[in-house]
């Protein structure tokens, strides 16, 4: 009786066909697991360099902010001004 996945081996010899498939297979799913890992790295690699591009825009988004608020405080066309008096 055999099933598919099982090592057969002749009891007379050496390792038959379906070794060579076991091995095979392990190959495979090593160059897989390998490719995977490349994969996942250079994943990190970009989310690395997205969180430090972001870290840089909120940081000139500040700057921009905080140029803009003094900009409009000494403008006078950004002053408030006093609510309208209502005429009876």
């Amino acid at each position: 009786m055999s099933s598919e996945g099982v090592l057969h081996i002749d009891e007379a010899g050496p390792a038959t066909a379906s070794d060579e498939d076991v091995l095979e297979e392990k190959q495979r799913l090593i160059t897989q697991i390998l490719g995977l890992q490349n994969t996942l790295d250079a994943l990190s690699s970009k989310v690395d360099t997205v969180k430090e591009k972001n870290i840089k825009l909120k940081s000139e988004n500040q700057v921009l902010g905080t140029y803009i608020e003094k900009l409009m405080s000494t403008c006078s066309v950004f002053q408030k001004t006093d609510p309208p008096t209502q005429f009876h």
